[in-house]
């Protein structure tokens, strides 16, 4: 293990989307879990100097606005059910524009980025939300 690197599979942090209760258009799961772990942490840079590698593990693919903050909050690695439009046809939800070098930009930061975990279980609850009639929070849902 690299110097510095825990592997005790304890999270630091969960984060669960709070867009709607919070009336908060930024309370993404991701960034709820970032902000919560930065605060446990006591930093802003859990990548930085002497820390372990932390690891984020999100249930599709981050939307546009959590991609960035995942980027710039210095995680070590993050792991993702999927990504594509399979979250968007069950569910409705808008992930925003995709810069097309996206795929690319953990690399380039030194960060590795796993797909397909739990990749079945996250399809079949996305499937159930679709049609649980709960709220899709686009702001501008049919207007884009």
């Amino acid at each position: 293990m690299p110097p510095g690197y825990s592997n005790t599979s304890r999270p630091v942090a969960v984060g669960v989307n709070r867009i709607v209760p919070a009336n908060c258009s930024k309370a993404h799961a991701e960034i709820m879990a970032l902000s919560l772990a930065q605060k446990r942490l006591q930093t802003y840079d859990p990548g930085g100097p002497k820390q372990p590698v932390f690891e984020l593990v999100v249930n599709w693919r981050p939307c546009a606005m959590g991609f960035g903050a995942v980027l710039w909050s210095g995680i070590g690695r993050m792991k993702i059910a999927g990504s594509g439009s399979k979250l968007e046809a069950l569910t409705g939800f808008d992930e925003g524009t995709m810069h097309r070098q996206r795929p690319a930009e953990p690399a380039k930061r030194g960060n590795t980025l796993t797909e397909g975990v739990l990749r079945r279980q996250a399809v079949d609850l996305f499937r159930w939300f679709g049609g649980s009639g709960l709220i899709v929070y686009n702001a501008r849902q049919g207007q884009m």
